[in-house]
């Protein structure tokens, strides 16, 4: 397939956007098995560096490579988020039998309060839409599953392919066990014990977890980032710069933004001892060049 100079600026972005969100070794390493070049040494952002080492691939190279990190040209060009995403926030994919969808539902809703949106695809398709294209662009575009395992959950016609597309993303899987162990290649993965666990502990277990893994610290990162600046009680600012305070990545716009919260929210400008703490993570970082 030959690409238009117009479809060769989307996949740049699309792939520079996407890639910037993980580690400089996995960037490094991506680009290598794409046999394109890479430095040892780079002054500027992540997505400026994938741009600069992408920019000459071969059409069929960044084809390859967009899948590769979750976007096809051929669906449609330009990323438009899909609405079923809360802006600003981890996308988790949760892959469940339709039976237990009432505590499925119960878990989005508790997600949501530690940055993270969920899809379920039970509650998430409008009817009008076409379901499995709907699923198609969720397991497209998130940034981790997670795979609610009960009892004859690998008898679905659906499941097993839903977490076999992630796992062909290379996003984080995890399970949940729940009367099912887990089998096949997903036993490779962190399991949490479900079983008798309400939805809102189990979705305080999946944030810590998303917090400490590679791959998604630092969307995390730019999740609670959001969270603090949409704090509506003093209690939920002291508690989220807690969060932000145990972080182990950090970009560069994220003091900005803090800096914002400190100026356009009450909540957080008069939450006791949160300006300091806010401003002694942004001496923190400065002091670790970011």
């Amino acid at each position: 397939m030959a690409l238009t100079p117009s479809q060769r600026i989307s996949l740049l972005k699309e792939i520079a956007q996407r890639l910037a969100n993980e580690e400089w070794p996995l960037i490094d390493v991506t680009l290598k098995q794409f046999s394109l070049p890479w430095f040892a040494e780079w002054r500027g952002t992540k997505d400026a560096y994938v741009l600069e080492m992408t920019e000459d691939a071969a059409d069929d190279v960044l084809i390859e490579l967009a899948r590769h990190v979750g976007f096809n040209l051929a669906a449609g060009g330009p990323r438009v988020e899909p609405p079923f995403w809360r802006k600003g926030m981890l996308k988790v994919f949760i892959t469940h039998l339709a039976a237990h969808r009432k505590f499925v539902a119960e878990l989005q809703e508790a997600l949501w309060d530690y940055g993270m949106s969920g899809f379920v695809a039970h509650s998430d398709i409008e009817p009008t839409q076409e379901w499995q294209a709907e699923i198609e662009t969720a397991l497209a575009t998130c940034d981790a599953l997670v795979a609610l395992l009960h009892p004859d959950f690998h008898l679905s016609n659906w499941t097993d392919q839903e977490i076999g597309f992630a796992m062909g993303r290379g996003v984080p899987v995890f399970s949940v066990r729940f009367g099912q162990d887990p089998y096949g290649f997903i036993g490779r993965f962190q399991a949490f014990d479900g079983k008798g666990k309400p939805a809102a502990m189990l979705a305080t277990e999946l944030f810590a977890a998303y917090r400490k893994n590679k791959q998604t610290q630092a969307l995390m990162g730019g999740a609670l980032v959001k969270l603090l600046e949409e704090s509506n009680n003093f209690a939920s600012a002291k508690e989220r710069v807690g969060y932000l305070e145990e972080l182990e990545t950090w970009d560069p716009s994220f003091s900005a933004r803090l800096k914002g919260a400190v100026k356009g929210n009450s909540q957080v400008s008069d939450a006791y001892g949160v300006p300091d703490r806010i401003n002694g993570l942004i001496r923190k970082w400065a002091k670790k060049g970011a």
